[in-house]
């Protein structure tokens, strides 16, 4: 007599085909784009002391963020305290300063980090060497002269420091006796005196914009 055999009956197993795991990863892939943008670039803003040029740059770091760029303000003086610690004020001081900024800044923005500097650079070679670094690495760079007179700036005076030269405390003020080289051709002009923070935030927003970075 023949045993009756036994059939079994395997688990249905999902079919996973190389196109819909291609499909899901590109969904994945756009879901992450829709919420940050990766388009990196630095954006440098030089000017004279109490200038505003921190101020634009925490006002168009917050309107970046809101449109989902992921953005780094590399703000001057925690640069001071923790990266060029020791270091002083004379011209080759303040050019390796500026080199270490300009190095941190390029590599944020070639990693798709707005990178936001709103630090003095009084040396348009120095300037000029941190652009072409993120030249060679092909990294967007835009430089902002936020032109706001000596004048105007003695008068904020935010951190106190045009009063203390004024009394004989400080030397080495940028712009009073201490060189600022004015940048010739900058990717933008801003005269802060004469508009809000918000209308100076938003003209470097409209030039990222009209380049294709924002």
């Amino acid at each position: 007599m023949t045993a009756p055999t036994a059939t079994h009956t395997s688990p249905t197993v999902p079919t996973v085909t190389a196109v819909s795991a291609v499909s899901a990863v590109t969904e994945a892939t756009t879901a992450t784009q829709e919420n940050h943008v990766t388009t990196g670039a630095t954006v440098w803003l030089t000017g004279l002391p109490s200038a505003g040029k921190t101020t634009i740059a925490y006002e168009l770091a917050g309107r970046l963020r809101a449109d989902g760029h992921r953005v780094e303000v590399l703000d001057g003086d925690e640069i001071r305290e923790f990266i060029s610690a020791g270091l002083g004020f004379s011209r080759e001081d303040r050019h390796t300063n500026v080199q270490r900024i300009g190095f941190v800044a390029e590599l944020l923005a070639r990693n798709g980090v707005k990178s936001l500097v709103p630090v003095i650079a009084p040396y348009a070679d120095s300037r000029q060497a941190v652009r072409e670094r993120h030249a060679e690495n092909g990294t967007s760079y835009l430089e902002i002269h936020v032109a706001t007179p000596v004048e105007v700036c003695s008068v904020r005076d935010v951190k106190g420091l045009y009063a203390k030269q004024a009394a004989g405390e400080l030397s080495g003020l940028t712009g009073v006796d201490d060189p600022y080289e004015e940048p010739e051709t900058p990717d933008l002009r801003i005269e802060s005196q004469h508009q809000t923070v918000q209308e100076s935030a938003a003209a470097v927003h409209a030039l990222l914009t009209e380049r294709g970075l924002a």
